[in-house]
């Protein structure tokens, strides 16, 4: 049996956040992995890197897997209906309901986060009491059939966690082992917590515009 797993592809979506659980799912056996968007697609990524949607909101399965991630593009998300409404369908029937990074936020403006611990992005966290959630510093958190994750790069070890769930603890090591993941950053400066202020104080410098935009969105909300 083929278990359909869908990503949101977005313009403006974080690449590593689509693409590091995508390529996860993928190497994973009985899986069919899908690139969800209103249309079949070229999309630009929030750096610059050209993706394509695969198949259209219409055409899409029931999905056992829908992941939501994240980037600058999720800020028009919060608003929009048609995305918000076709989350929010896959989300009555899906296994698990799914993000990585800012993701988190629009399964939020879908009214999926009432009540739920929840992960995001560092630089974002304090949005989801916003939408009912209670935030939780991790790499990757679970409440029921919600399965959140922190920043970027968690969406691999989010990613290893569902496999785990769907397919059990051999395939996602078999996974894992495939794609030589074990990680040893050059240097302790993933978290806040890891680095001086001034370092700090220039990754929110660089995401202080999305981050505004995003402020001003929700406060309209």
């Amino acid at each position: 049996m083929t278990l359909h797993i869908g990503l949101l592809a977005f313009p403006g979506v974080q690449q590593l956040d689509l693409t590091a659980p995508y390529e996860v799912f993928a190497s994973a056996q009985g899986t069919k992995v899908h690139l969800v968007w209103k249309a079949v697609e070229p999309l630009i990524s929030a750096t610059g890197l050209e993706l394509k949607s695969t198949v259209s909101f219409a055409d899409c399965p029931k999905l056992d897997v829908l992941c939501v991630p994240g980037g600058s593009g999720i800020n028009a998300l919060l608003r929009d209906k048609v995305v918000l409404d076709f989350i929010r369908q896959q989300a009555r029937t899906a296994r698990f309901i799914t993000s990585v990074c800012t993701g988190s936020l629009v399964l939020g403006a879908a009214g999926l986060l009432k009540g739920k611990r929840a992960a995001t992005h560092w630089n974002a966290i304090d949005f989801l009491p916003r939408f009912g959630a209670t935030a939780v510093d991790e790499r990757v958190v679970r409440d029921g059939n919600l399965i959140t994750a922190g920043g970027v790069t968690s969406g691999i070890d989010f990613a290893l966690t569902v496999i785990a769930e769907l397919f059990g603890e051999n395939e996602a090591r078999t996974v894992q082992l495939s794609l030589e993941y074990a990680p040893a950053p050059p240097f302790e400066a993933g978290l806040p917590k890891q680095v001086t202020p001034d370092i700090v104080a220039a990754a929110q410098q660089r995401m202080a515009a999305s981050r505004a935009q995003r402020e001003r969105i929700l406060a309209d909300l």
